[in-house]
């Protein structure tokens, strides 16, 4: 019912307006029509002898000439009394007093000024009292014409800027929500970076706290690697993506730490396709992945356990998995703080344009996919592990 309402409203509000353009062109006709029979006499007195081209100049350039040193007057009013639903009737108020004040102020003007040049029309009155009283009123309405016209006019230019100011308005506003975004996106992929630190330095002091117990070149091995996996972490600290390369390269040396711990309980196979070294990926994204799978498939055991890091271009995806032998997906599995982390800036990072997948191999294992777009950077892929 209420659609109904709405739709008829529409409808009479669309009647109403064509109804207000056809009596607006006929009371501009009936001017006329009145125009052309009261003042009839004029027109046989001016065209008797039908004037030169020059005369015709003479007599309809200053006309106009009036009108458009007039015109700014009524940008102005236009801009002041706008023509809107909300304030319509005393806008038009006000424009139609102005469309009868200035058609009178130029009437008079173009009188003086067509007489002084002594325009054929123009020759028969020898006074001003005579020239008003003969032509003041004649083709007033073609003034009223011309007030609509300019008034018109600067309507639809002021619509156009208004309209322009709001676009431009909308298009800062979306800039500085897509700026405030950023930062604010920019601002969590740090903290959750940086939270990785001390989770990892953690695990990796109380690793040297037990060695240092029972083998204490095993312990100080341990803290040179540990060394130097923080001064490259530090050196690419500001960036949120480093290439493929430097992510292997970082993680080289955490593998190194962790062999000095396991001995020969680890090993680690790493096979990548020479084009995806190139590759961008978020700083930091394979330490804590491969560190769940030492604490799930190598810690726990006294056998030797194994993971596998592989990675291929996929078209327009880059893919990266990560592959161990231990126990998988059971109850007893947790998601802890790097696989979370993790899992949050890639979605920080990528929205829905990426995969992180935890899965059981079906040989047993736990396997970890990761897609994200294949983004190449001109750095030079080079990789020590």
């Amino acid at each position: 019912m209420s659609k109904i309402k709405i739709r008829l409203r529409q409808t009479l509000k669309t009647q109403f307006v064509w109804m207000m353009v056809f009596a607006a062109w006929m009371i501009i006709g009936l001017s006329f029509t009145f125009n052309y029979y009261l003042f009839s006499d004029h027109y046989v007195e001016i065209f008797k002898k039908p004037p030169t081209f020059s005369e015709m100049m003479l007599w309809e350039l200053p006309y106009w000439i009036i009108w458009a040193g007039l015109a700014p007057i009524i940008l102005h009013l236009t801009r002041r009394f706008r023509l809107e639903r909300d304030n319509w009737p005393v806008s038009l108020m006000v424009h139609l007093s102005a469309c009868v004040f200035l058609s009178i102020i130029h009437r008079a003007i173009y009188l003086i000024l067509g007489w002084m040049l002594h325009v054929a029309a123009f020759r028969r009155v020898s006074t001003v009292s005579e020239l008003y009283g003969f032509l003041f009123f004649f083709n007033l309405p073609t003034g009223f014409m011309s007030y609509g016209t300019i008034l018109l006019v600067s309507q639809v230019v002021d619509f156009y800027h208004s309209s322009q100011e709001k676009e431009l308005k909308a298009s800062q506003l979306k800039a500085e929500l897509a700026e405030a975004r950023l930062q604010a996106t920019e601002a969590q992929l740090h903290a959750l970076r940086v939270q990785l630190h001390p989770h990892f330095l953690f695990n990796t002091l109380n690793s040297i706290s037990a060695l240092l117990e029972e083998d204490v070149e095993a312990a100080d091995e341990m803290i040179a690697r540990l060394g130097d996996f923080l001064r490259m972490t530090l050196d690419s600290s500001a960036a949120q993506q480093v290439t493929l390369a430097q992510e292997l390269e970082s993680l080289g040396c955490y593998l190194d730490i962790e062999r000095v711990r396991f001995q020969d309980r680890l090993s680690v196979t790493i096979d990548i396709e020479p084009q995806a070294l190139a590759s961008k990926v978020p700083n930091l994204l394979l330490q804590p992945i491969v560190e769940n799978a030492i604490r799930h498939a190598i810690a726990p055991r006294f056998t030797p356990g194994s993971i596998e890091i592989r990675a291929h271009g996929s078209g327009d995806m880059l893919s990266i998995q990560i592959k161990d032998n231990g126990p998988g997906l059971g109850e007893s599995f947790r998601e802890g703080i790097g696989l979370a982390n993790t899992r949050a800036r890639l979605e920080r990072l990528y929205g829905d344009a990426h995969r992180f997948e935890l899965k059981n191999a079906e040989e047993g294992g736990l396997v970890v996919d990761v897609e994200i777009p294949f983004v190449t950077s001109d750095a030079p892929a080079t990789v020590h592990v």
